[in-house]
């Protein structure tokens, strides 16, 4: 058996929204963020911007960096090995928290493979405080990613979740790209019973946070802008 690595690993989590980071990252995460020196992030310079605001105690250019985004490829993630390997490292996220709807799960999984000792740091995921929010089931819930693009494919998937969400008395859980979100409401609206449940819940921890639990027919009358804002949606049939 392979010798346990002593490196570790930490996920960090980013802000949602605009909002200040000591408001949604507890102290002791943040003095933790403090103490390493390997990043790998999606994108250097946000993570860099994300560095400054908390106030790593070392120059920034010293830090090192490596990326990891969707452009990432398979070959490049194993090469990253010897940086993971070399000291403990923190994988940043873009917002919420890593390895959930976001790239840094395939360094997870490298971690894991190398024996390198993996710590998830406290901090916002808009899936589970749109959860908690909702007032939907939160014994039985399954997070779906993002929805097909094509219409008519968007259109079966929200009809297969709801019978899902009702043969299975289960809360489901999706995204979508911001400046999509207006259309994936219509189709919501169109292909769901009346009775069946939907939170929206947009702008999570923001200045204009708003999170409401509605039935399809209350949603018909008066449907929210939700252009260009990160928005969470849930549905539940159960009472349908």
């Amino acid at each position: 058996m392979r010798q346990k690595s002593n490196i570790n690993l930490y996920l960090i989590p980013n802000r949602l929204s605009e909002s200040c980071f000591h408001d949604v990252l507890p102290q002791n995460v943040i003095k933790t963020i403090h103490g390493l020196q390997n990043f790998i992030v999606e994108d250097i310079r946000s993570a860099r911007r994300f560095l400054s605001k908390i106030k790593h105690p070392e120059k920034i250019d010293n830090l090192l960096f490596r990326e990891l985004n969707e452009h990432t490829s398979e070959t490049d993630i194993e090469n990253l090995q010897p940086f993971l390997l070399s000291a403990d490292a923190g994988i940043i996220t873009e917002a919420g928290v890593p390895g959930v709807a976001d790239p840094g799960a395939a360094i997870v999984q490298l971690a894991h493979k190398n024996k390198i000792k993996v710590i998830p740091l406290v901090g916002p995921s808009s899936i589970l405080l749109a959860l908690m929010a909702s007032g939907l089931n939160g014994q039985s819930f399954a997070f779906v990613g993002y929805l097909p693009v094509k219409k008519n494919e968007r259109q079966e998937k929200i009809r297969f979740l709801e019978r899902r969400s009702h043969s299975e008395k289960q809360t489901q859980i999706f995204i979508e790209t911001p400046y999509r979100n207006n259309q994936l409401l219509e189709d919501i609206l169109i292909c769901c019973r009346l009775s069946t449940m939907l939170t929206i819940a947009a702008d999570i921890t923001g200045e204009n946070e708003y999170i409401v639990t509605k039935t399809i027919k209350e949603w018909k009358t008066k449907m929210p802008e939700l252009h260009k804002i990160p928005t969470v949606f849930l549905i539940s049939s159960q009472n349908s």
